[in-house]
């Protein structure tokens, strides 16, 4: 591989109209990092080139070829290169519902489960992942839905308990919590840390300690975070992005155009073609 065509960047970010449920995403980046953010569902990630560099709380992983990483909904991260040439890989988004409806299917789980591992040494289920996803290019609903709840039964059968319940010690986690009602509520018009600490009866800096604990992450990043979510369920349901942006608070549409690049991995509208299509032809995407 060339030096220009080693360090070009590629992503495609689509679901499979027989697959319900699931998200995926196969991509190569060099330069493009991800912001902190959480999902509201799983990460089932294959490295399949390079290093990917994840900052977990409390850790940071190297994931290279061969590694599966492993992420549980609501848990803030980021992700870069790790080494100059990016990294390549193959990610599965399954919703909650698939999750526990496959742990059900295996009957070890009981209730919602949760990955206790964030990467393992596992080429085999590395190399599933990677055939979920050319299964599914090619329209083989079949294959893929195979695949992919094998490499999910896997995963939870040997990395897997209960989802894990982030406690928050301090006394300020129900206005945490309180905050967090606040911004989704007035999220067009949110309210400055001042404003909020002072409708919830605490100070900003009490307020931004127990928000940070309580969630990951500070309220502004957080709310960026959920005006980028919010913006990908309205493009889900077909509208426009210079719509989804003004409902969502983003001062235009290229205000959403790199927030949600940032965070998603691809622009709004390549995103929402792809919803829109919920159907692929037979190949690879571009650059593959």
């Amino acid at each position: 591989m060339g030096t220009d065509e080693g360090r070009r960047e590629w992503a495609r970010h689509w679901q499979h109209a027989e697959l319900p449920g699931l998200d995926l995403l196969r991509a190569h980046y060099v330069r493009h990092t991800f912001p902190r953010h959480a999902h509201d569902g799983y990460v089932i990630a294959a490295v399949t080139g390079g290093i990917e560099e994840i900052g977990l709380p409390g850790t940071t992983l190297r994931a290279g070829p061969g590694s599966v990483v492993l992420i549980n909904p609501e848990v803030p991260h980021t992700a870069r290169a790790g080494v100059p040439e990016g990294w390549a890989y193959a990610t599965l988004y399954p919703s909650r519902e698939l999750i526990t409806e496959v742990a059900a299917e295996i009957g070890t789980l009981r209730g919602t489960p949760g990955f206790t591992a964030d990467m393992v040494a596992d080429p085999h289920t590395s190399r599933v992942i990677t055939e979920v996803h050319r299964a599914a290019e090619a329209g083989n609903a079949l294959a893929a839905d195979t695949l992919l709840r094998s490499a999910v039964a896997r995963m939870l059968t040997r990395h897997a308990g209960p989802l894990p319940v982030r406690e928050t010690r301090r006394a300020g986690a129900s206005d945490a919590e309180r905050a967090r009602i606040a911004l989704e509520d007035r999220m067009a018009e949110p309210p400055s840390l001042e404003q909020l600490a002072t409708e919830l009866g605490t100070s900003p800096f009490a307020l931004l300690r127990a928000f940070r604990e309580r969630y990951g992450m500070p309220p502004h990043t957080w709310l960026t975070d959920a005006r980028v979510r919010r913006a990908r369920r309205l493009l889900d349901a077909g509208t426009a992005p210079a719509e989804a942006a003004v409902v969502v608070g983003f001062t235009d549409q290229p205000h959403l155009n790199r927030h949600f690049t940032r965070i998603v991995g691809v622009p709004p509208g390549a995103y929402r073609r792809e919803r829109a299509a919920r159907t692929y032809k037979t190949g690879p995407p571009p650059h593959a």
